[in-house]
Parts: C-alpha cells; sequence; structure tokens
C-alpha cells in the first residue's frame, strides 16, 4: 500500500495580493514620472453603484412584467446615467501627469513627506492621493498650472526607504463609479537614526585626551582656506579686495579666509554586532548634528570603513546616511 504522507504534493499557498503586486510591476512599471491613460485607469462601480444597478433592474423586471413604458424608459434613462458617468470618471484621471520630487531628510520616528507634482491638460476636479495606510490627500482642483502635493508617510525605522505605490482616487460627477491607478514614482529616502543626546561618542585617534575635544577641528581666521566673501570694511588691507567681483559690479567685497584649529576630531563606531547597536547608531547621529552645526572638522570610522575628516552640510549628510544603512543587529546575526 502506498504511504500516504510520500503520496502527498506540497503546494505553495496562491497568494492574491503577491500576484497583483506582480502584475502591476509588468503593467505599471517604476517611472519618476507618470501620465495616467487608458492603459493605468482601472473604473468599478462603488456600492452606491451597485444600488444603482439594482434600481435599474428593478424597474426593468416591474416594467415589463406590468407592461408599463414609463418604467421601462426610466430604467433605460438611468442605464445611460450610470455610462456617462463611467467617460466622466475615466477623463476626471486620464491625462494628469504626476513626478516624484525629492523628498526633505527625516529621522526615524518622524512622519516623511513625499512631495507630489501634479499637471493636467484640462481641468480636473476631486482627486483623492494616498500611499497605503497613510493619511489621504484630497485635491479639490487641479488645473493646467503645476501644483506640488505633500504626502505623509509614517515610518519608525532607519534606513533607506520605499514609500510603495501611489494610490490615485476619483469618484466624480456623481459617486456611481471609482476611477483609481496605483503608480509607483521610483522614490525613495534615506531615513537617519532617531538621535539621542550624548556626548560619549566623541573620541580621538590621536590621543586619550579627550578634555578638550570640543576645542579641536573648529575653523579659526586664517590664510590657508578660502571661506567666502565678505562686505568690505573701510581700512582693510586692499589684498584682500575681491577685485574680480567688484569689476563685474557687485560692490566693494573682501575675501575671508579660514584655517583648521588643532587635529581633526573622530567618532567610531566599532563592534557592530553588539547588543546596544541601535542605542549607539541613534547617539552617533547627534553627535554627527551636533559638530556639523558648531562647524567642526571630523572623520568618521565605521569598523573597517573610514570616512576622512572634513565639514559642511554634504560631509554631514554623507555620514548620516552611512550609519542609517548599516544593516539591522538581527540581520547581522544571521
Amino acid at each position: 500500500m502506498m504511504n500516504r504522507a510520500n503520496s502527498t504534493k506540497t503546494t505553495k499557498p496562491w497568494r492574491p495580493s503577491l500576484w497583483w503586486r506582480s502584475w502591476l510591476a509588468r503593467r505599471l512599471p517604476p517611472s519618476k514620472q507618470v501620465t495616467l491613460a487608458h492603459k493605468s485607469i482601472f473604473i468599478l462601480p462603488t456600492g452606491f453603484g451597485l444600488l444603482w444597478i439594482s434600481l435599474i433592474l428593478l424597474l426593468f423586471i416591474l416594467g415589463t412584467n406590468y407592461q408599463n413604458n414609463l418604467i421601462i424608459g426610466l430604467s433605460f434613462l438611468l442605464v445611460s446615467l450610470f455610462n456617462t458617468c463611467i467617460i466622466y470618471s475615466y477623463k476626471n484621471l486620464a491625462g494628469l501627469s504626476l513626478s516624484s520630487s525629492s523628498p526633505p531628510q527625516a529621522y526615524a520616528g518622524d512622519t516623511l513627506i513625499f512631495p507630489i507634482k501634479l499637471s493636467s491638460k484640462q481641468v480636473q476636479f476631486e482627486v483623492l492621493l494616498s500611499y497605503a495606510n497613510n493619511q489621504v490627500n484630497v485635491l479639490k482642483v487641479i488645473k493646467e498650472e503645476p501644483q506640488v502635493s505633500l504626502l505623509q508617510f509614517n515610518n519608525l525605522s532607519r534606513g533607506r526607504m520605499f514609500p510603495g505605490r501611489l494610490k490615485i482616487e476619483s469618484r466624480y460627477p456623481l459617486g456611481l463609479c471609482r476611477a483609481w491607478s496605483h503608480i509607483d514614482l521610483d522614490n525613495q529616502l534615506i531615513v537617519f537614526a532617531s538621535p539621542i543626546e550624548s556626548q560619549s561618542e566623541l573620541s580621538s585617534l590621536a590621543t586619550d585626551d579627550i578634555s578638550h575635544t570640543l576645542d579641536r577641528g573648529i575653523h579659526v581666521q586664517g590664510v590657508d582656506e578660502f571661506k567666502g566673501l565678505r562686505q568690505h570694511i573701510p581700512g582693510e588691507s586692499l589684498k584682500q579686495v575681491a577685485w574680480k567681483q567688484l569689476a563685474q559690479g557687485r560692490g566693494m567685497l573682501s575675501k575671508e579666509f579660514q584655517q583648521p584649529q588643532g587635529q581633526p576630531l573622530w567618532l567610531t563606531l566599532d563592534n557592530l554586532t553588539s547588543p546596544d547597536i541601535e542605542e549607539r547608531i541613534s547617539k552617533l547621529t547627534w553627535s554627527i548634528d551636533k559638530l556639523s552645526e558648531r562647524g567642526h572638522i571630523f572623520g568618521l570610522v565605521i569598523g573597517q570603513h573610514k570616512i576622512p575628516p572634513a565639514d559642511g552640510e554634504g560631509h554631514r549628510i554623507v555620514c548620516q546616511q552611512s550609519i542609517a544603512l548599516l544593516p539591522e543587529r538581527e540581520e547581522q546575526i544571521k
């Protein structure tokens, strides 16, 4: 007799949501700019629309049963009205162009903001925009002039964040039909770790003496590096005058120079598999922001990776992104 356990075939469960996402990815691939057309717009009756259809069927049955031409004519009128709503529901979304803009920086736990730019060649009404399980933005009127809608997205974790597909929906004009689309604008954001205030993350690789850590790595007035231009003060040396800018008609400006004081600071993050790694990352996030705010020159060491000392907003973002993209501790243990 055949073993029943051996004869049983193992089959993977069918997941409609997975199939739906795969089908959408083929039909509506990711793109920075999307213009809605017949290929990307779907239409189905709403709950009110289904009641409307039921009423039409009821009136038609009553009219034919009692041979009442007036009731039959009313059912045909309601059918034509429903058909007209289908056409106008489609036209209310067709031609709508959407594109993504760079989102502002954010930390874990903040509400992320994704700017979406909309424009249309014709006036469109009552368009709803939303990401899954997030607040819905209602645009009453969309005209030819481009407008920006700021979509909110709730997020609690650090790292690279993909908001997913954007849902565009409209029930214009009478709410009988729902026209919608799910598009992927290929937008993403690197979310920084949530900062925790701490001075203990500041350390130096050159010396163990950190008693004067915050006095090092800052810029003071000097002659080494060009800092920028400022308004000329009467009596200053003519060697500092920016003659090129003066010839361009920008007025009397003076060149300003700076030089770093002492050795640069170093921030370190080692033992990436320790249990308290997330807390240390949060403290390091605060230290990076604080040093950048004070204008310090600092470097960052993450395990075996080293980011050379520098200053400025660009250096701050590079450091924050580097620690934000570190894998979670559970993934490292695996």
